[in-house]
C-alpha cells in the first residue's frame, strides 16, 4: 500500500498561522489538553490554508501506556485525532459513491441489502432515512455488556440496532421519514449496508470511494498503522477507561465502535485524521458543489447529502447550524453544513463564503466530565473565520 498523501485539485497558496486560534480552546476555555485547527478559503484558482496547534498531547497526571515518565509532548499540526462522529460524513459519502455506481439505492430497504435483518422492525426502512437520522431509531444503545468492552457478535448488534425503534415510530415510515433524532444506531446499520454492497470492510470502502480518490489522510487506526510508522507517536490520547486498560490511545474511543470494529471503523465512528486532512475534505466538498469533481461526485449527487431537510438541521451525513449559540459560531453563514464529534472534533463548511473550519481536540482526556467544549467551539470557529476572512473597517 502506498503512503498517505494529501492534496487538493486547487493550487494552495500561503499558510496562515492559526496557533493563537488553537490556544482559545486550550488556554482561554481549558476545554482540552491540546487542539489543532485548520481552515481554508477557496478562491477561483487557489485555496488559502491556515494551520495551528496548541497545548500538550496529554495531561501529565494521566499518561497513556508506554509514556513512561516523559513530559507530555507539545501538540504539532500533524497530530492525529480520533474524529469520532466526524466519521459519519465519510460513511455517507461512501454511500453516495456506491449509489452512483449502481451498487445500492437511496430508496432501497434495509433488508434487501442485509437479508439477515428481514424479521426486524426496520427491515423495510429505506437506507436514505438511516443516513438522514429519520428512521425512527433511538439515539444510542450500549451494545456490549456493562462490564466488558471486548468483541461482540456483529449480527446480534445489528439486530439490536434495527429493532431499537422509538416510541411513536412503529411501522412503515411516512414520506420523508419520522421526526429526526440523531442516531448512532442508524449509522451502524448504514455502515453495514455499505460494507455489504461494497464487498469489503467499511474502512477499505471509505478509502476506495472517498479518501483515496480525494488523496486525504483519514483512515481507521489499523490502516494508519499499516502506512505510517509514526502513527502511535502522532496519535492523541482520549479518555481513561478502566475496562479498556486505562488511557485510550490509537484505538477508537467509542465503545460500540470498538466492540464491533476492533481496529477498523463502524458507520458512526472509527476514523482518525489530522486537521489539514479534514480541511482538505471540506475543500473537496466545496469543489464538488461547484461542479468541479464530476469524476468523483456531481453537484447533484452531493446535494442529496447536504441539502436541508424538513423538521430540523440534520441532513444525510451532515448537520446544519442550529440553536441560539451554534457550535459553528456566528461568522459561518446560515447555509453552513458539517459535523461534530464527541471527542471534541468539528468540521464546518460555509458554501457561500467558500470557507472551511476544522477544530480537533481531545476534550475527553482524561475524562468527559467538562462541558467547556460547548463554549470553545463557537469561539474557535469565529476566530478561524476572522483569521481567514477578516472584516474591513466598520
Amino acid at each position: 500500500m502506498q503512503p498517505f498523501t494529501s492534496s487538493s485539485s486547487s493550487t494552495s497558496t500561503g499558510v496562515v498561522d492559526l496557533s493563537p486560534v488553537a490556544q482559545i480552546a486550550v488556554s482561554a476555555h481549558r476545554a482540552a489538553p491540546c487542539a489543532c485547527v485548520a481552515a481554508a478559503v477557496r478562491a477561483r484558482d487557489h485555496v488559502r490554508y491556515g494551520l495551528g496547534a496548541a497545548g500538550r498531547l496529554w495531561l501529565e497526571a494521566s499518561p497513556p501506556a508506554g509514556a513512561g515518565g516523559a513530559a507530555p509532548p507539545e501538540a504539532t499540526v500533524d497530530a492525529i485525532f480520533d474524529l469520532a462522529s466526524v466519521s459519519k460524513p465519510l460513511t455517507a459519502l461512501a454511500f453516495a459513491r456506491l449509489a452512483r455506481a449502481g451498487k445500492l439505492r437511496f430508496d432501497e430497504p434495509l433488508a434487501e441489502v442485509l437479508p439477515e435483518l428481514a424479521d426486524t422492525r426496520s427491515a423495510t426502512v429505506p437506507l436514505e432515512l438511516f443516513a438522514a437520522h429519520r428512521a425512527g431509531l433511538e439515539a444510542h444503545r450500549r451494545l456490549h455488556p456493562p462490564d466488558d468492552c471486548g468483541p461482540i457478535d456483529p449480527l446480534g448488534a445489528l439486530r439490536v440496532c434495527a429493532d431499537a425503534r422509538r416510541d411513536g415510530c412503529a411501522g412503515a415510515p411516512p414520506a420523508g421519514g419520522f421526526p429526526p433524532v440523531y442516531s448512532d444506531l442508524g449509522y451502524l446499520l448504514l455502515g453495514a449496508a455499505v460494507a455489504r454492497r461494497g464487498g469489503a470492510e467499511l474502512d477499505e470502502i471509505v478509502e476506495r470511494e472517498v479518501t483515496g480518490p480525494l488523496e486525504i489522510a483519514i483512515a481507521s487506526a489499523r490502516a494508519h498503522r499499516r502506512r505510517d510508522p509514526r502513527f502511535d507517536e502522532r496519535v492523541v490520547p482520549t479518555e481513561e477507561v478502566a475496562l479498556r486498560g486505562g488511557v485510550i490511545r490509537g484505538a477508537v474511543h467509542d465503545d460500540n465502535a470498538w466492540a464491533i470494529a476492533q481496529g477498523g471503523t463502524a458507520g458512526h465512528a472509527g476514523l482518525f485524521g489530522d486537521a489539514l486532512s479534514v480541511a482538505r475534505l471540506g475543500v473537496a466538498l466545496l469543489e464538488a458543489l461547484a461542479g468541479e469533481r464530476p469524476e468523483w461526485l456531481s453537484r447533484d449527487e452531493l446535494w442529496e447529502l447536504v441539502k436541508p431537510r424538513p423538521g430540523g438541521s440534520l441532513r444525510a451525513g451532515f448537520d446544519g447550524k442550529s440553536g441560539e449559540t451554534p457550535s459553528a459560531g456566528a461568522r459561518f453563514g446560515p447555509r453552513t453544513f458539517g459535523h461534530l464529534g464527541f471527542t471534541g472534533t468539528s468540521l464546518w463548511i460555509d458554501p457561500d463564503a467558500e470557507l472551511v473550519g476544522v477544530m480537533l481536540t481531545n476534550r475527553v482526556h482524561p475524562t468527559r466530565a467538562s462541558d467547556a467544549i460547548r463554549r470553545a467551539r463557537p469561539a474557535t470557529h469565529d476566530a478561524l473565520a476572522d483569521a481567514m476572512t477578516p472584516r474591513g473597517p466598520r
